[in-house]
């Protein structure tokens, strides 16, 4: 390839100082379905922004002005160690002397880790869900949940969702570091991040300047960590040290990290308690259609359960769960034995719903957590309790696999 962009540096050279370039290079050579698309995308924060606009827009708008938005960023941002690494690369460049992002050999333990953020931020631009797509994780959100954040670990971003009538809504999304050792954590001190459903339990803002401005504790682990023997604690949502503008896709112990302007930003969308947190490598989006076939046919089986469980035939109604089923110390036979019990004195049962919410469980193919307020009541008692249950499909027909009171 001959052509060339000032000082002599031939595309190719340039492509090279991003050396991560497939997604980037399609994009900005046309290939990708047109020139540059992400120089118009609403970003999540102008740091980023200039960013990508710089590595994505090298071949097409030069060089000088590459330099131009990178020189602007690090004035902004002089502890932002990926704009620092790539403004001197574009120096080295224009000198004919591409360096961190030109060799391979390059890609050292001090780069590599660079090389990863500058790649996952340009993905999120050229390779972005379609915001009209819901996440097929969150399939109804309750009247009381007005956001829910949704993390995809493989992508770095967290995707933050309001409530629409039990629908989730794009709002925004950031880019988080998650642990050295990836994801699906297992024990104490594996490095690693929790893959799974979550609530943000506390807020804490007296902390060291390690964490940034603040931090949001998640309830791992849950009860369904518990029944598969994950252990461990304190994984939390939280800054930067002031130090240090953002850390690297792999960076933490396990938590998940933003900017700390990010997390500023993500503040006015969680309510402690009930802002629940969607944890999940490879996170799909559905087009509403077929996100609204997947949450029919759950509620379809959760309202048989319901049916059921009216009816007083303790048969039917045991239909609905696993012979895997367990609550707390009781396998199904326990479980059984004691509805039978109750059900022998009970003339009629009526069951309502309310406050209610579905997500497809990470991690874990064909698995539901319902949380719910079940509002019990027959002919010689009344109850109100927080429910949740988790429903494995098995064959063709989903049944509860896990069943457990928890705190509203």
């Amino acid at each position: 390839m001959k052509t060339t962009i000032r000082g002599g540096l031939r595309i190719a050279r340039l492509a090279a100082i991003v050396s991560f370039a497939g997604a980037a290079a399609s994009v900005a050579d046309g290939s990708g379905g047109g020139a540059l698309p992400v120089v118009a995308t609403v970003f999540s924060n102008e740091v980023e922004g200039a960013l990508v606009r710089a590595i994505v827009g090298l071949r097409e708008q030069g060089l000088k002005t590459a330099m131009a938005e990178m020189d602007r960023m690090v004035e902004r941002k002089p502890n932002y160690k990926l704009a620092s690494l790539i403004q001197g690369d574009l120096l080295m460049a224009r000198a004919g002397r591409p360096v961190a992002f030109a060799d391979k050999v390059a890609s050292i333990e001090s780069t590599a880790p660079l090389q990863d953020e500058a790649r996952v931020r340009v993905q999120r631009y050229v390779d972005a869900p379609p915001v009209n797509y819901l996440p097929a994780a969150v399939l109804q959100l309750s009247a009381k949940q007005s956001h829910a954040l949704v993390i995809d670990t493989t992508r770095s971003r967290l995707f933050v969702y309001a409530n629409d009538l039990g629908r989730p809504r794009y709002v925004t999304d950031f880019y988080i570091s998650l642990g050295k050792n990836g994801v699906e954590k297992t024990r104490e001190g594996d490095q690693k991040t929790p893959i799974g459903v979550y609530t943000i339990v506390s807020q804490k803002d007296k902390l060291p300047d390690f964490y940034g401005p603040g931090a949001y504790p998640l309830s791992y682990p849950n009860e369904w960590d518990q029944v598969n023997g994950r252990d461990g604690h304190g994984i939390w949502l939280h800054g930067t040290p002031s130090n240090t503008y953002a850390r690297p896709p792999r960076a933490t112990d396990g938590c998940i990290v933003l900017t700390n302007e990010d997390l500023a930003k993500l503040s006015k969308y969680v309510d402690v308690s009930r802002t629940p947190v969607v944890i999940g490598s490879h996170i799909e989006w559905r087009a509403p259609e077929a996100w609204q076939a997947d949450r029919e046919q759950v509620m379809k089986a959760f309202t048989r359960w319901r049916t059921d469980w009216e009816s007083l035939d303790t048969t039917r109604y045991l239909a609905n769960y696993s012979a895997h089923f367990r609550s707390k110390d009781r396998d199904l036979d326990s479980w059984a034995a004691s509805k039978r019990r109750v059900n022998h004195g009970k003339k009629w049962v009526k069951v309502g719903v309310n406050e209610m919410s579905l997500f497809a469980y990470p991690g874990t193919a064909d698995l539901m957590m319902i949380t719910f307020e079940q509002d019990y009541r027959s002919n010689n008692m009344s109850r109100k309790t927080m429910k949740r249950q988790y429903w494995a499909r098995e064959g063709s027909q989903w049944r509860i696999v896990h069943e457990t009171v928890v705190n509203s």
